[in-house]
């Protein structure tokens, strides 16, 4: 398995081909729909990632996919130097950084928010601009329910967590009595 930074150095480089041709967006959204295929499916990451297959035939099926896929001659490109480096269970990991990298160069920022009902849209709208004002760039929420927190909001900025949640609340005030 490749590091965390290997990944990264991959994500640059399809980052600045996708600048250099300008479609860096479709790019992206290929090098994510072709990670989570392999992903999902297991016979397929059977047959790509066992050295019982030989080279040929795992090149073979992988530019099935990729016609398959409708993908561009540059995912395409990708896939087989992946395939021929072994390096192709890696790239979710890739496809997550070089999402990032794209974010980052378009002023967005995406973020998690958990709450324990749905949220109404004047709510949403309260924490994305919140949210957009501390950070100056532009929110794109993923949202979930988990009916566990009682009330309020989690909110999850990269690696930052917010817990506004009852659930936490009552966690912290435990933990102090009990301190």
């Amino acid at each position: 398995m490749i590091s965390g930074s290997a990944s990264r150095r991959y994500a640059r480089a399809i980052l600045s081909i996708g600048q250099a041709q300008d479609n860096l967006e479709p790019l992206t959204a290929e090098v994510e729909r072709l990670a989570q295929s392999i992903d999902s499916s297991t016979d397929l990451r059977t047959v790509l990632l066992n050295p019982a297959f030989s080279q040929t035939q795992r090149q073979a099926v992988l530019e099935q996919v990729c016609q398959r896929l409708a993908l561009s001659k540059t995912t395409q490109s990708l896939a087989q130097l992946l395939l021929s480096r072994g390096r192709l269970p890696n790239l979710p990991g890739i496809a997550r950084s070089l999402r990032q990298m794209v974010d980052e160069v378009a002023g967005r920022i995406r973020v998690r928010l958990v709450s324990a009902k749905p949220l109404d849209a004047a709510a949403e709208t309260r924490i994305r601009s919140a949210l957009s004002k501390a950070t100056g760039k532009t929110v794109l929420c993923d949202k979930s329910v988990d009916e566990s927190l009682i009330g309020g909001v989690i909110t999850q900025v990269g690696d930052v967590i917010y817990d506004g949640s009852i659930k936490g609340q009552l966690a912290s005030l435990k933990t102090r009595w009990q301190g």
